[in-house]
């Protein structure tokens, strides 16, 4: 037979701020019982029975009520938004025999093809929601990513759950996936840089040219005028 983590609840008289602030200067949690066809019923849980209860990894919890031992989960909880201590929960009884949703966590397993070809692993999400009865809801559900390929994924539909439990997540949930590397673009190195600049004549050394060839043109000219002043002066 499968055990339970009990939860030790207290009846609690009063309500509101001021009453439920006492309660947790004493190490107590605010608590309100819920189940349908039933009056909601105000308790207080033991601040450290209640974190237990949490680590264990458990869903449904024995709890005892008016006498009766009964089977509960949370519903909800109110945490403080700076301490994140937990302010109040909300407790709803289950039945045994009555199949429930569930949120279970999910674990990925074993060594993915892809990732052994320098894929890169990504889990897309984190749970999964069934539906199972009470007595057999398991604290995690483990997922072999063992045949994922590159570029590959999988979904809420290939993973194999438990005997006499259901899927109510949608099949084509994204669990996992498997993408390539990142690549980096190639850029051009110093030595190409370098190379390129010194195919470029400078506007320096192109002026420094063109003056040097306009003082051989004028000292060209310069000598033929001599010459022909020369060749006057012998005809004479």
């Amino acid at each position: 037979m499968e055990s339970f983590f009990k939860l030790n609840v207290e009846q609690r008289e009063t309500t509101g701020n001021s009453a439920a602030r006492s309660l947790r200067r004493n190490g107590k949690v605010p608590a309100n019982y819920y189940y349908k066809g039933e009056s909601n019923q105000n308790l207080s849980i033991d601040k450290k029975t209640l974190h237990k209860a949490i680590q264990s990894g458990q869903q449904v919890f024995e709890m005892e009520l008016d006498g009766n031992v009964i089977y509960v989960t949370f519903k909800a909880a109110q945490y403080h938004p700076v301490t994140e201590e937990i302010m109040h929960v909300d407790l709803l009884r289950v039945r045994r025999d009555v199949k429930m949703k569930f949120s279970i966590p999910l674990n990925l397993v074993g060594d993915s093809i892809g990732a052994n070809e320098g894929g890169i692993v990504s889990q897309t999400a984190t749970t999964i929601e069934l539906e199972c009865f009470p007595t057999n809801v398991p604290d995690s559900i483990d997922v072999d990513i063992s045949n994922l390929e590159l570029n590959g994924s999988l979904t809420a539909s290939d993973i194999d759950l438990p005997e006499d439990t259901e899927l109510v997540s949608a099949e084509d949930t994204t669990i996992a996936v498997c993408a390539p590397p990142t690549t980096e673009v190639e850029t051009e190195t110093a030595d190409e840089d370098e190379s390129d600049e010194s195919t470029d004549t400078p506007a320096s050394d192109t002026e420094s040219d063109a003056q040097k060839s306009g003082e051989a043109e004028d000292t060209s000219s310069e000598t033929n005028e001599d010459e022909s002043n020369n060749e006057e002066a012998t005809s004479n």
